[in-house]
């Protein structure tokens, strides 16, 4: 049975091409993917995220529990409202999802998790959380909207309360705080994103989600689907669970070693794993691929290097770059002239350093 979320009629009276995404009957455009994204980077789009999995976490030893459960370290956060990105490995240290945690109190901790993977991730959350005595508490009654582009900031903070608006507007990157929203309606407002742009994302009661859809609609913010949203996280060099890692794959494997904080005396699940490769040498890396012709890049095509032959992970179009980009993963090494059977033809790719694309410009060298 397909997930809906308390946006669905409003995406479908828009027009919304609608999709199956991890069990959820989602929006991927109303109309140009290609235009929703240059609204992203241009001026401000709007996502209904409401299908990702908000987790609240209470009790005394709530810190000490995500010392445990988390490949970062929970001690950075150290101020209320701070947020971290982790990820949440095996005993293998294979990820078995990312996450984004914020610190509420010292005895109240709040997660963000992927939609595809909620029942796999509340199972592994609740079973660990044990031993612990920490309460794990889901919040379906939430909904989130993701406000993201150069003017989104500003478009939000019109909305909000006065007398919330300096505050907010003052809010650190990786930080979030209680507000009003329009007709005082109760927002927890985070300044993080997935799209490479500054912004928003807005956990709301899921009563109050159309009304502040409309808000936010009327205020000149564009609807955008997840099409667009691959497109700009791609361009923006961030990963995908399920498509750049999973629980095969280790975190130095997926370009994500500056997540991993192996800090003296702190056992997390998964840190002897992530030691003993870390000593031996990883055998595959994660790189930016980048297609000068003309052509797509798409998941599993081979890519020949040197020293083998290694796979695409997302690839796409990059309409900021109009060329393909995409991220592989291939075995480590000089990897000398790097290329990709497109249908049985090997065509030739540059290989670069992601992100491709920063505060909507091309990076060096892309």
């Amino acid at each position: 049975m397909t997930e809906k979320t308390v946006l669905n009629a409003t995406h479908r009276a828009l027009g919304a091409r609608m999709v199956d995404f991890g069990g959820w009957d989602m929006p991927i455009s109303y109309g140009s993917q290609i235009e929703e994204h240059h609204a992203v980077r241009r001026d401000a789009g709007m996502f209904d995220v409401s299908h990702m999995t908000v987790i609240d976490l209470h009790g005394a030893r709530t810190r000490d529990f995500l010392r445990h459960l988390l490949a970062n370290s929970i001690d950075k956060l150290k101020v209320v409202g701070k947020a971290l990105y982790s990820c949440m490995l095996n005993e293998q240290g294979g990820v078995i999802d990312d996450l984004i945690v914020y610190y509420l109190g010292e005895e109240h901790f709040r997660l963000v998790v992927n939609a595809g993977t909620r029942a796999k991730d509340l199972a592994w959350i609740e079973q660990q959380a044990t031993a612990f005595d920490v309460q794990v508490k889901e919040r379906p009654e939430f909904a989130m909207i993701a406000v993201q582009g150069p003017n989104a900031r500003a478009k939000v903070l019109g909305l909000l309360h006065e007398v919330d608006r300096p505050r907010i507007e003052k809010l650190g990157k990786f930080s979030a705080a209680a507000a009003q929203g329009p007709h005082g309606m109760p927002l927890f407002v985070a300044r993080t994103g997935y799209t490479g742009e500054d912004g928003f994302e807005i956990i709301v009661p899921a009563e109050h989600a159309v009304a502040l859809w409309e808000a936010l609609a009327a205020a000149g913010v564009a609807p955008a689907g997840l099409g667009a949203r691959d497109t700009l996280r791609l361009e923006a060099g961030m990963n995908l669970y399920g498509q750049d890692m999973d629980e095969s794959v280790l975190p130095w494997e997926a370009n994500l070693g500056w997540t991993i904080a192996l800090d003296e005396g702190r056992e997390f699940i998964g840190r002897a794993a992530l030691e003993r490769q870390k000593a031996a040498g990883v055998p595959r890396v994660m790189v930016g691929l980048v297609l000068d012709e003309k052509g797509v890049l798409r998941h599993g095509q081979k890519v020949l290097t040197a020293n083998g032959d290694g796979e695409i992970l997302s690839g796409s179009f990059a309409p900021t770059l109009d060329k393909a980009v995409a991220f592989a993963r291939i075995p480590a090494g000089e990897p000398g002239d790097v290329r990709v059977d497109i249908r049985g033809r090997e065509v030739p790719v540059r290989l670069v350093k992601y992100p491709f694309v920063r505060d909507g410009k091309p990076c060096a060298g892309i």
